[in-house]
């Protein structure tokens, strides 16, 4: 793990040419979906580990919304987008699936063709920056596809 680290540090360093990556600050408020920022990296981090990290709609929303405010942030040179707890992303979650109704405002918004705006999420997404996927464990399905908006695997 700590070379994993070490080797997106590096990756990270030499896409942004800066080396001081000290400075750590949280960027948005989810249960689902961590972000934070250290220097240049923008941290992108599924965090639903009881389902190994699936994707419901809530969830495909918030990591939209957090690939877009990486997009925004003019200090954040490249995005590091991870899963928790040894698990990148296990697919969509089949089980909240089952129990949404097609009156539901989520699945409605999920489903609205947007820029980028997918099922996952960020999947139909175009990054003008690098993002880098530290894939760890498993990365089936819907975890493959968002695995793919990396330029890095």
């Amino acid at each position: 793990m700590a070379l994993k680290c070490n080797l997106l540090f590096l990756t990270a360093f030499l896409l942004t040419g800066r080396a001081s990556l000290s400075t750590t600050s949280p960027c948005r408020e989810s249960d689902t979906v961590l972000t934070s920022q250290e220097g240049p990296v923008f941290f992108i981090t599924l965090n639903r580990p009881e389902v190994r990290n699936a994707v419901d709609a809530a969830t495909a929303k918030v990591l939209f919304e957090s690939f877009r405010a990486f997009e925004s942030l003019d200090d954040a040179k490249v995005a590091v987008f991870s899963g928790s707890d040894g698990t990148f992303c296990s697919g969509y979650d089949l089980k909240s699936l089952s129990t949404q109704h097609d009156d539901d405002a989520e699945t409605t918004t999920l489903y609205h063709v947007g820029q980028g705006h997918a099922p996952m999420g960020p999947s139909r997404m175009t990054c003008s920056k690098p993002v880098i996927a530290a894939v760890e464990g498993h990365a089936v399905a819907g975890g493959l596809e968002l695995s793919l908006v990396a330029d890095m695997r």
